[in-house]
């Protein structure tokens, strides 16, 4: 094993370039010793709210916690269901579960990655009834909203989903941690902006990432961004001691706002460095394995900003582990769809029963890309992948 010579992501590059103004903004929420909203959240809300062109952002403590409050805010709980995608991070699922609702997995395309709205529309037609003007679930439980996820960037069939979901009498809440700054073909607008609430993560890894845990929930509605406001702030509402719902503590910090306000700044630039690293990798993979009969390389689409540059290969355990040897550091996402994960085993998905993401979970690699990389390192990627599928690098 060599000494890695090419990070995954590299933090310290981006922290570099914003080193002054990120301590200038974080020195001044201490000499306010405001840390609790305040000024700071309250600015960062603001000016993504521009950003996205979204009417209502409310800055929580997670892009996990976005997801259940967004949830909660649906009204959804208990004796509900919500169709979602099979492959994505856990808490895309757990989130559902958590509000006391079942998730129910469609598959995915396998170009993209993202949920399938044909195959979606065909299991609902298949294996769902319509009872009392209600969709049912096979379980029984009434259908009441879809979770599509914008995965490594790359915009869902949105437009294609909500037009379903506004058929069927569904709410729409966009999953797009991944997916901050983003276009949707054909629409001119923001991933997460689309359905009645998005939900964001601001992880540092995110291509907008604090230094810590965050995350916001757009709404589209004054009414909807108030019920996810008072959610997250205990369940208070018409004063800091009057608690009309079941809340939870879920707060965008000042110091996590102050730093991603300094950052916001520069994700657009940032975006479009990440699409010009994927676009050496193409022409790099082209040229290194020609038709890429070995490699599946991401399907480009518009707006697409590129979280991650997955790849598909065969033996993908063991071309990771060649890539290792050579000091090139990769990722897997993710290794074991949803349905197949130990805390969804009560709802009895066999292997075999999504075979997309199941197929997608054996051959995916995620490859390092980041504003920074050098072109050095993405020629050392690509070579080391080349040599690992036994044929001359670039």
């Amino acid at each position: 094993m060599t000494d890695t010579r090419v990070r995954f992501l590299d933090l310290r590059a981006q922290y570099a370039a914003v080193r002054t103004d990120i301590r200038r903004a974080v020195d001044a929420v201490f000499e306010s010793q405001t840390f609790v909203l305040g000024p700071a959240v309250a600015a960062f809300e603001e000016a993504l709210g521009r950003y996205l062109e979204a009417p209502h952002v409310i800055g929580v403590a997670s892009g996990t916690d976005a997801l259940y409050l967004a949830l909660r805010a649906c009204d959804i709980g208990p004796g509900d269901a919500v169709l979602t995608t099979p492959y994505s991070f856990a808490a895309s699922a757990t989130q559902i579960a958590r509000t006391g609702a079942r998730p129910y997995f469609g598959d995915i395309e396998r170009d993209s990655f993202n949920l399938d709205v044909a195959g979606l529309r065909r299991w609902v037609a298949e294996s769902c009834r319509c009872e009392g003007g209600r969709l049912r679930a096979p379980g029984g439980e009434v259908v009441r909203a879809i979770v599509p996820v914008h995965l490594f960037g790359r915009p869902c069939a949105i437009t294609e989903l909500a037009a379903f979901a506004a058929d069927q009498g569904l709410d729409v809440v966009e999953d797009a941690a991944q997916a901050i700054g983003a276009r949707v073909g054909g629409t001119g607008r923001y991933a997460g902006t689309l359905g009645r609430f998005g939900c964001f993560s601001f992880y540092p890894t995110k291509n907008l990432g604090g230094a810590g845990d965050g995350g916001c929930v757009v709404a589209r509605s004054a009414a909807d961004a108030d019920r996810v406001r008072a959610l997250a702030r205990h369940g208070a509402e018409g004063g800091p001691y009057r608690h009309v719902a079941l809340g939870i503590a879920s707060r965008l910090d000042a110091l996590q706002a102050a730093v991603l306000g300094v950052k916001l700044a520069h994700v657009d630039a940032w975006n479009a460095a990440r699409r010009r690293q994927a676009e050496r990798y193409d022409r790099l993979l082209d040229a290194a394995l020609g038709s890429r009969a070995s490699v599946a390389a991401p399907v480009r689409v518009p707006g697409h900003v590129f979280h991650q540059y997955v790849v598909r290969v065969p033996e993908r355990d063991r071309v990771r582990a060649a890539l290792a040897a050579a000091g090139i550091e990769t990722q897997v996402y993710y290794p074991i769809p949803l349905h197949l994960q130990p805390c969804f085993a009560a709802f009895g998905h066999r292997p075999g029963d999504r075979p997309e993401a199941e197929r997608a979970a054996a051959e995916s690699l995620a490859l390092p890309i980041y504003p920074e990389l050098g072109d050095d390192a993405a020629r050392a990627v690509v070579a080391a992948l080349a040599a690992a599928l036994g044929r001359r690098g670039a």
